[in-house]
């Protein structure tokens, strides 16, 4: 791989995170976040340096301006972008130009909450670097491989022929990257395994890998289908909307703001989507706070036990994300309901994350292993960023 820094941009409604990266080596030279863009007081900050305002209303554009003047010193050779959705058109990172961005904007019916906010981005990107190569890295894009019996919903297909109605899957960077590391972590070839990753954060889902290619995963049409998360309901009855529109009176605006954004953790213990509260609530003698955290861990151990429908045996089980990387509890709980998986953890490796035993935190006599490896989605980024544009020069 060429030399020549990438700048990573993840682009939200009212954010832009940041990060500049060393993509042979992963060394990070730089990064950052704007926050609240377009409101009153939006906010940069660019490494450890305090945060300072941006002026009234600055969006996105103002934000890279920022950060322009802050990497003067910096050789960027390319910009790589997250673009959550790619639909069925990309499946593969890919080359930004005029056609790939009306393609991503047509993908923005099956991303509303991301895809739009990706494009403001992009678009705000591609005047600030006007001479850079630039790459869209799409969320969706590693669960391209699903069978048609894994992404296929059991309605009319005219649906899925007029509509594109299907299960795409969401945190394919994340999956694919802790798959990698989990193959050198064993000593063998990715190509040569069966893994189950679960990338546990305020977004959550669970994905079948075998011999490198994702095979299931429990997000589907959207990012709200599969586990419990911090404010997403993940699997409900479909009927529930109908049930609720008749007897709360609610629309179907409000019935999907509900499921996505006041549900989860949040809606079940009342008070927090942060797991690192209800653990410290748990400890206390908070009830709901225990039956958030119990019904987060049943339903991951549940959908763990699914994906296994789509492999042939479990070379290993990845905890990583948020969650999966520090919650040793929430990792012993949901192990406690794999037992039929012959899971036995070991406490004192599950304690300090693994970081003794390469990840490992099974112990010697499981017959699961299971393993902590830390994401790093901007790296995976850096690098399909680098092999389209610095590979290729």
């Amino acid at each position: 791989m060429k030399q020549g820094a990438i700048l990573v941009l993840n682009s939200g409604s009212s954010s832009l995170k940041f990060a500049v990266i060393e993509p042979a080596s992963g060394s990070v030279i730089a990064h950052g976040i704007a926050e609240r863009l377009g409101n009153a007081e939006p906010t940069f900050q660019f490494g450890s340096n305090a945060e300072r305002p941006l002026g009234p209303r600055a969006a996105h554009a103002e934000a890279l301006a920022a950060l322009l003047s802050e990497l003067k010193e910096v050789a960027v050779a390319a910009v790589g972008h997250r673009v959550v959705h790619g639909g069925e058109a990309f499946s593969d990172s890919v080359l930004l130009d005029d056609a790939v961005l009306r393609q991503i904007r047509a993908c923005s019916e099956l991303a509303p909450l991301h895809n739009p906010a990706n494009v403001l981005g992009i678009e705000a990107a591609r005047r600030a670097f006007a001479t850079l190569p630039q790459v869209a890295v799409f969320d969706t894009a590693f669960h391209q491989t699903l069978p048609r019996a894994a992404y296929l919903y059991a309605i009319p297909y005219e649906y899925y022929e007029r509509h594109q109605v299907r299960r795409y899957g969401f945190h394919g960077t994340s999956h694919h990257y802790v798959a990698g590391v989990a193959a050198r972590v064993l000593g063998k070839s990715l190509e040569s395994l069966d893994l189950v990753t679960a990338h546990l954060g305020n977004g959550a889902s669970v994905c079948a890998i075998a011999q490198g290619r994702s095979v299931d995963t429990s997000m589907g049409f959207t990012p709200l289908e599969g586990l419990v998360m911090g404010t997403r309901s993940g699997d409900v009855d479909p009927n529930l909307h109908e049930f609720l529109a008749k007897h709360a009176q609610l629309d179907l605006h409000q019935i999907s703001e509900m499921l996505n954004k006041k549900s989860g953790l949040l809606g079940l213990s009342g008070v927090s989507n942060d797991m690192r509260t209800l653990l410290e609530l748990r400890a206390r003698g908070d009830d709901r706070a225990r039956l958030a955290i119990e019904v987060f861990c049943y339903r991951l151990a549940k959908a763990i036990l699914a994906q296994c429908a789509g492999l042939s045996r479990i070379d290993a089980l990845v905890f990583t994300g948020g969650i999966g990387e520090h919650a040793a509890e929430v990792r012993a709980q949901t192990l406690g309901h794999l037992r039929v998986l012959g899971a036995r953890l070991d406490d004192e490796l599950n304690r300090v994350h693994g970081a003794e035993q390469q990840g490992r935190i099974t112990s010697e006599a499981s017959a699961l292993l299971a393993l902590v490896i830390p994401t790093n989605e901007e790296l995976v980024i850096a690098r399909e960023t680098a092999r389209l544009t610095l590979d290729a020069a």
